[in-house]
């Protein structure tokens, strides 16, 4: 049974609301030269509402894809965490940037020497949203898996809306949806496709309704396994199950890549004769993924905009 993509209606509302928004910048009425008449926006977010200032000028953020669409759009931030980043943001490794704790463990005491106006959390960083809220405004910009595509436009327009970015979000907003559509048709008849993980050597699952779950469920690929569960970690599959499901197209995310980690690359891991025999091998449709961007920073605008077109590139 093929799994029905989900419409981008949503999506097509907020990039329309961003567009319309942008619209008005000729005129000098954009929402953020509004909002700094009053000095601050209320901005809605995964944990509730939030008073912030308008274009705020110190800016902690505690996730890698938030952090990646505010680079790819120049704002500058104060503080980052430790944490694996893709190559183009390697800056952020570096002393340039205050280091703020981890992903999961924020250094309080750095976080408040700063003296933010904004701090920014978002998936696994969204548990600690209550304590970095007791010292300056907090937004969890946590993106919704089961929505993803619409979800991430909203989180993203909010970004855009914060800090003056109207415009440039609106449009390349605009360009992901016209993508998605484009790859939503070529996937028609790609047949059906499995997204795998490999991990120290383990290979993984992810089915419709998981973190991975937007190739099938917004990019209309048909899964090659409609019994997968919607673990977060996906399912633990062996060689014998790549044979037996047989899919037209496998994707393939190594995560050992992604967060810096010595052992066998996903392509040595799949390179048996079960793998080979199978249809997506056969056919050299087997895809390597920017591991980085799929597993690091997924929520971000230039990770979106790459992954749209990493599935487009292995159905079209």
């Amino acid at each position: 049974m093929r799994t029905q993509a989900r419409p981008l209606a949503a999506l097509s509302l907020t990039v329309a609301t961003a567009l319309a928004v942008s619209a008005c910048s000729g005129s000098g009425d954009t929402t953020a030269e509004a909002a700094s008449e009053s000095a601050e926006v209320t901005v809605t977010h995964a944990q509730g509402e939030t008073a912030v200032p308008a274009d705020p000028q110190t800016v902690v953020v505690f996730d890698v894809g938030v952090l990646s669409t505010l680079d790819s759009l120049g704002v500058e931030v104060a503080g980052v965490p430790e944490a694996t980043y893709p190559e183009s943001m390697a800056q952020y490794s570096g002393d340039e940037y205050a280091k703020v704790g981890s992903l999961f463990e924020p250094d309080y005491e750095a976080v408040n020497a700063l003296e933010p106006d904004l701090v920014i959390v978002g998936g696994r960083s969204a548990a600690v949203y209550p304590e970095l809220a007791e010292i300056a405004p907090t937004i969890d910009l946590t993106v919704d898996n089961q929505d993803f595509l619409a979800s991430f436009a909203e989180r993203t327009t909010t970004l855009g809306e914060v800090f003056g970015e109207q415009a440039a979000v609106a449009e390349r907003l605009a360009a992901v949806e016209q993508r998605a559509a484009e790859v939503r048709t070529a996937a028609e008849g790609a047949g059906d496709a499995l997204f795998v993980m490999t991990s120290a050597g383990e290979v993984s699952a992810y089915g419709p309704e998981t973190r991975f779950g937007l190739v099938y469920e917004e990019l209309g690929l048909t899964p090659a396994d409609e019994g997968l569960t919607a673990a977060d970690h996906g399912d633990a599959i062996s060689f014998e199950y790549l044979a037996e499901n047989d899919p037209d197209v496998l994707l393939v995310l190594d995560r050992d890549a992604a967060i810096g980690e010595s052992g066998q690359a996903a392509a040595q891991v799949l390179d048996n004769d079960l793998v080979r025999g199978t249809t997506a091998w056969q056919n050299d449709d087997v895809h390597y993924l920017d591991s980085t961007v799929w597993y690091i920073a997924p929520n971000g605008l230039p990770s979106v905009e790459q992954m749209v077109e990493e599935v487009g590139a292995a159905v079209e």
